[in-house]
C-alpha cells in the first residue's frame, strides 16, 4: 500500500553549553568544583580527574550560555516563504525579552504535526492483526476501500466484499451484485471503492475491524467510553447491527464519568436506536426509560429517604445524610421532586413524637427524654428545607399554636428543651429575612406563645450550640417584632427592657430594633402632630391675599 507520510523538524533554539566562549580549562575546573571533587583548601586535582566530572550543565555554564540561548531563535516557515531580515531581527529581539523573563519552552503542535501523528496511530492500526485475521491482506482481498476525511487524511485499505456485505447494510447495498457487474472484468479486480468526509478516519477503520473479530464483546473490554462512542456512531451509520448492539452491551455494563453521560445520552436520542437495546442504556440516567420498573415515583422514594434519615440511628452519619440531602433538594431548583404533602405529613409525625415527650417530661418522666432534642433537631432540619422552597407558611401557623407546649416549657429542664428553641429561632431569622410571609396575626401569637421560652433558653442556647450565629439571630427577632403595629412592637420591646436590664448575657440584645421602635414611636409622632398646623397656617394666608 501507499501511504502518504508527513514528517516535521523541530528546534528548541538553545545551543550545547559546551559551545561557550568561555576557555574549556575553565569549564572543566568549575564542572569539577560544583562535582565536589575541589576543596578550596586542597592543590589542584591532575587532569585526568576533571575529565570523569560528571557531564550535566553547571550554573556557570548555562551562565555562559545564556548568550547563545538568546540569540538563537528558530525560524518559522509561512506558506514556504522565509520571513525578511527586519521581521527576523524584530522576531529575534522579541524572543530574547522573552528568554529574559520565563524559561518555559511552550510546545505548539501544528495541524500539519497533528496530522502527522494520527497518520502514525492509523499505519500502526492497519499493520497490526491477529494471527489468521484477514483485515488489509493484499493477497486475498477483492476490494480497495479509500476513506478520507475533512482534515485532508485519506488512507487505503484491503478488504473483503464477502465480509462487508454480510456485516453492513450500506455495504451490501454498495456493492451488491447488481453494482458489481457495473465494475470492470474480474481480471482487473479489486473493486475500487472511496468513502469521503469521514469525520475520523480511526475509528471508521476500526469499526471496520470488527466485522473481522469474531469475539465483538472482548474487542470492546480494550476500548474507553469515548472511543465506543465513536464506533457506535461509525456502526449505526452502515447498519453495522453487530457493532451496535456491542457498542450498547459495552455502555450499558461500563461506569461513565457525568460529562460522559451527557454525551451518551445525546448520541442515543440521535441515533434513534431505542428498538435495539438503547433503552436499557438509559435506563441508568432517564426516568422516563426505567417507568416500567418498580422503583416508585420520585416523591415516593424522596419520602422514604427523608424517614429513613429521620429515623437513623448513628448521629453522626444522620448529620451527614441530612447534609447530603438539602445539598441535592436545594440543587433541584424545581422543587418537582417532592411534594408539599410529602415534606408536611413527615414534619406532623415529628411533631407528633415531640409533643408526646415533651408532655411526659413535664410530668417528671424522664425515660425517652433525649427524644425531644432529637425531633426539635428533625423539625429544624425539615424547617430548612421547606424555607428554601419558599413553602414554610403552613410550619409557621403550626408551631405558633403550640400553646400546650410553651405553657410546660419551664417544667422541662433546660438541658432537654433547648433544642426547640432553636427552632423558634429559625423561624424568627426566617421572618426578619423576608423568607416567610404570614399574617401579623400568626406572628403576633409566635412571639406571644414562644418569646418567654426563647429568652429562657438563649443563654443556654448559646453555650450549648456550635456554629450558632447570635446576631443573625437577635437581627432576625428585632426585625420579626418591627413587622408588627406600633402598639405591639412597643409591648414586646418594653418587656425586653425589663429582662434585659436584669439578665444582660442570658437575653439576646435587640438594642437596634429598639431604637427603630423609638423613633417611630416619638420623634415621627412629635412630626405628625406638627403637620396639621402648618397646613391651616397656609389654608389662612391663602384667604387673607
Amino acid at each position: 500500500m501507499d501511504y502518504s507520510t508527513a514528517t516535521t523538524t523541530a528546534g528548541n533554539g538553545y545551543s550545547s553549553p559546551r559551545d561557550s566562549s568561555f576557555p574549556s580549562s575553565f569549564t572543566k575546573f568549575n564542572s569539577a568544583l560544583t562535582a565536589g571533587l575541589l576543596n578550596p583548601m586542597s592543590p589542584p586535582p591532575p587532569p585526568a580527574m576533571l575529565d570523569k566530572t560528571r557531564s550535566s550543565p553547571t550554573l556557570f555554564e548555562m551562565m555562559a550560555s545564556e548568550a547563545d540561548t538568546i540569540g538563537k531563535v528558530p525560524v518559522q516557515i509561512h506558506n514556504g516563504v522565509l520571513p525578511s531580515p527586519s521581521s527576523s531581527s524584530s522576531s529575534s529581539s522579541a524572543a530574547a525579552t522573552a528568554a529574559r523573563t520565563t524559561n518555559v519552552t511552550h510546545l505548539v503542535i501544528s495541524a500539519q504535526d497533528k496530522q502527522a501523528l494520527a497518520m502514525q496511530r492509523i499505519s500502526d492500526l492497519l499493520v497490526i492483526r491477529s494471527p489468521g485475521n484477514q483485515f488489509n491482506d493484499p493477497n486475498s482481498s477483492d476490494v480497495k476501500l479509500t476513506l478520507s476525511s475533512k482534515d485532508g487524511i485519506s488512507i487505503t485499505m484491503c478488504v473483503h466484499r464477502q465480509i462487508l456485505v454480510a456485516h453492513s447494510r450500506f455495504f451490501a447495498m454498495k456493492l451488491s451484485d447488481r453494482w458489481s457487474k457495473q465494475q470492470l472484468p474480474p481480471s482487473s479486480s479489486p473493486y475500487i471503492v472511496e468513502i469521503s468526509d469521514c469525520d475520523d478516519v480511526e475509528v471508521y477503520i476500526e469499526t471496520l475491524m470488527l466485522m473481522y473479530c469474531r469475539d465483538l464483546r472482548k474487542k470492546m473490554m480494550r476500548q474507553d467510553v469515548s472511543r465506543v462512542l465513536g464506533i457506535l456512531k461509525v456502526s449505526a451509520a452502515i447498519g453495522f447491527d453487530a457493532g451496535v448492539l456491542s457498542c450498547l452491551e459495552y455502555l450499558e455494563a461500563a461506569p461513565w464519568s457525568e460529562d460522559e453521560e451527557y454525551r451518551i445520552a445525546s448520541l442515543l436520542s440521535e441515533l434513534h436506536l431505542e428498538n435495539v437495546g438503547a433503552t436499557e442504556v438509559l435506563r441508568r440516567v432517564s426516568v422516563e426509560a426505567s417507568n416500567g420498573s418498580n422503583g416508585g415515583s420520585n416523591d415516593e422514594v424522596l419520602l422514604n429517604l427523608l424517614h429513613i434519615v429521620l429515623e437513623g440511628k448513628d448521629e453522626k452519619a444522620r448529620r451527614d445524610m441530612k447534609t447530603l440531602v438539602s445539598k441535592m433538594l436545594r440543587e433541584n431548583s424545581s422543587g418537582n421532586d417532592l411534594r408539599k404533602e410529602s415534606l408536611y405529613l413527615a414534619c406532623d409525625g415529628c411533631l407528633h413524637k415531640l409533643k408526646r415527650h415533651f408532655l411526659q417530661a413535664a410530668e417528671s418522666d424522664l425515660e425517652n427524654v433525649d427524644q425531644i432534642a432529637r425531633q426539635a433537631d428533625n423539625l429544624h432540619w425539615i424547617l430548612d428545607i421547606l424555607i428554601d422552597r419558599q413553602i414554610a407558611e403552613d410550619f409557621i401557623v403550626m408551631w405558633a399554636s403550640l400553646s400546650e407546649l410553651s405553657e410546660v416549657h419551664s417544667k422541662v429542664p433546660v438541658v432537654h428543651r433547648f433544642e426547640i428553641s432553636r427552632v423558634t429561632a429559625r423561624i424568627f431569622v426566617g421572618i426578619g429575612k423576608g423568607q416567610i410571609l404570614t399574617p401579623k396575626e400568626v406572628r403576633c401569637l409566635l412571639l406571644r406563645n414562644w418569646l418567654t421560652p426563647f429568652y429562657d433558653d438563649f443563654g443556654w442556647m448559646r453555650r450549648a450550640s456550635k456554629g450558632l450565629d447570635r446576631y443573625l439571630i437577635e437581627d432576625g427577632l428585632s426585625n420579626t417584632i418591627l413587622t408588627l403595629p406600633l402598639a405591639w412592637q412597643q409591648e414586646f420591646f418594653l418587656a425586653w427592657f425589663d429582662r434585659f436590664l436584669n439578665s444582660n448575657e442570658d437575653c439576646p440584645n435587640i438594642q437596634r430594633g429598639f431604637e427603630v421602635w423609638w423613633r417611630r414611636a416619638f420623634w415621627r409622632r412629635k412630626e405628625q402632630s406638627q403637620e396639621p398646623a402648618r397646613l391651616r397656617v397656609t389654608a389662612s394666608a391663602t384667604d387673607n391675599s
